[in-house]
C-alpha cells in the first residue's frame, strides 16, 4: 500500500463517518445485522455524501466499494489495520483496471460504473483478506460480476449510495463463495458470448482478469489508479467541480449579467444532468444550481445541501449549460453575456491540482471531528478500531 492509498482511505473513512447518519445509510443499517448487511451499510455511508474520492479515467469511486469490504470484513476476521489496508489497496487498483477498460461504454449505456465494477473490486479485497490463491481469486471476481449492476437513474436519490453498498456486499459474498469451493469459468463470465462484455457492451476479455490481478499485485509499491485519483474538495458530483471553481474564480460577486452560460464536456452534462431540483440531494447533480451557489455563497460545503436556497435557485434559472467535446472531461468555461469570464482546466482536488495534507486534515475534521486522528498510523491495531472510530 502506498502513501496515496493511505491518503485516499483516510478520506473515505471521514466521508463514512460523516455519512453514517444519512437516511440511506440508516436504512441500510436497519436492514440487518449480518456481515453482508454491515458491509452494505458502510458502503452507503461512505458514498452518500458524494464527497468520496473518484477515479476519473473510469468515472468510478474506487474506495466506495473496496474500503467497506476491507474494513468490515477485516474486522470480522480479526485482521490488523495493515492487512486491511493492503487488501484495500489491491482491490482499489483491480477495480480501477476494470473501470478503465469499461469506460466510457458503461457510462454511455446508463450504468453506474462504481456499482457495476465495485462488486469485482470488493471481491479482490475479500479474496486477499481470506488469503485465496490466484485461481480462487479469479473465480471470486467472476462470481461478483454475476451480480454486477447499478443505474445512473439513481443519481440524486438514496439509490445511488445504496447500490454502491450492495455492490460491495456482493463482492464479499462472492469471495466467500469462492473460498468455500464454488466453481465458475472466470474467463467465460468476463468475456465470452453472453458474458459480462456482451451484456454491458464493454471491451473486457479473459485477459482483463489477468490485468486486474496484476494491478492488485502492484498496489504494494505503486498504483496507476491511485495516481490518477481525485480527493474531492466539494461534496457533490465530480463533474460539477470545474463549474464551481469557474464561478469561484469571479471572486464571489454575483454577476449583473442577464445571461450566464457554462460550457462543459458532454460527460459532465450526462453526470450532472439535473437543472430544476427539488431538494439538496438532487442539487448535488445540478450544474446550474451549483454554479449559482458558488457565485452567491462561495464554495459549497455539507451545509449547502441541507435545504434548497431560494435565491440560489432563482439565479440557477438564468444559468444555461452547453457542451463541447473539445473540452477536457474536467474543464468548464463560464461566460457572462457571451463573454468568457473564467476557464478551469484542473479543478481543486484533481490529480493536477491536488488537496494537500493540511486540506485533507481539515476535511477529515469537518466530517469526523477528532475521532479519526492518527487512525491509520499503527498498522498493528485491529481493523475493528477503524470501523469503531468511523461509527460503522
Amino acid at each position: 500500500m502506498t502513501a496515496r492509498h493511505r491518503f485516499a482511505l483516510t478520506d473515505w473513512l471521514a466521508c463514512a463517518a460523516g455519512g453514517a447518519r444519512e437516511p440511506a445509510a440508516v436504512a441500510a443499517r436497519a436492514a440487518g445485522d449480518g456481515l453482508l448487511e454491515r458491509v452494505a451499510a458502510a458502503g452507503a455511508a461512505g458514498h452518500v455524501l458524494d464527497f468520496d474520492d473518484t477515479y476519473a479515467p473510469g468515472l468510478a469511486h474506487l474506495s466506495a466499494a473496496t474500503a467497506p469490504a476491507a474494513l468490515v470484513l477485516g474486522a470480522e476476521l480479526g485482521a490488523t489495520v495493515g492487512a486491511a489496508l493492503a487488501a484495500y489497496a489491491a482491490g482499489f487498483e483491480a477495480m480501477g483496471a476494470l473501470a478503465r477498460t469499461c469506460h466510457p461504454a458503461l457510462y454511455d449505456g446508463g450504468w453506474h460504473p462504481t456499482a457495476v465494477c465495485g462488486s469485482a473490486g470488493a471481491a479482490v479485497v475479500a479474496a486477499r483478506l481470506q488469503d485465496l490463491d490466484t485461481g480462487r481469486e479469479r473465480r471470486a471476481i467472476a462470481l461478483a460480476l454475476l451480480r454486477a449492476g447499478g443505474l445512473r437513474a439513481a443519481f440524486g436519490s438514496d439509490g445511488k449510495a445504496l447500490q454502491v453498498g450492495m455492490a460491495s456486499a456482493a463482492g464479499v459474498h462472492a469471495a466467500r463463495l469462492a473460498a468455500a469451493g464454488a466453481a465458475v469459468d472466470a474467463g467465460a463470465i468476463m468475456g465470452a458470448r453472453a458474458g459480462f462484455a456482451e451484456a454491458f457492451s464493454v471491451a473486457t476479455s479473459a485477459a482483463t482478469l489477468d490485468a486486474m490481478i496484476e494491478a492488485a499485485d502492484s498496489a504494494a509499491t505503486a498504483g496507476q489508479a491511485v495516481a490518477e485519483n481525485w480527493i474531492k474538495a466539494y461534496p457533490c458530483c465530480l463533474q460539477t467541480h470545474a463549474a464551481i471553481d469557474a464561478a469561484l474564480a469571479l471572486g464571489g460577486q454575483p454577476p449583473p449579467a442577464s445571461e450566464i452560460t457554462v460550457t462543459v464536456h458532454p460527460v459532465s452534462r450526462r453526470a450532472a444532468a439535473l437543472d430544476e431540483v427539488g431538494d439538496g440531494l438532487q442539487a448535488k447533480f445540478s450544474i446550474p444550481y451549483l454554479t449559482a451557489y458558488a457565485l452567491l455563497r462561495g464554495a459549497p460545503d455539507l451545509r449547502a445541501f441541507a435545504h434548497l436556497d431560494v435565491d440560489v435557485a432563482a439565479l440557477a434559472r438564468r444559468v444555461r449549460v452547453r457542451t463541447d467535446p473539445a473540452l477536457g472531461a474536467a474543464e468548464a468555461i463560464l461566460e457572462l453575456d457571451g463573454r468568457a469570464a473564467a476557464r478551469v482546466t484542473a479543478p481543486r482536488g484533481s490529480p493536477a491540482n491536488p488537496l494537500d495534507a493540511a486540506a485533507l486534515a481539515s476535511k477529515v475534521r469537518s466530517l469526523a471531528g477528532e475521532a479519526l486522528a492518527g487512525a491509520l498510523e499503527d498498522a498493528s491495531r485491529p481493523a475493528a478500531a477503524l470501523t469503531g472510530a468511523a461509527g460503522l
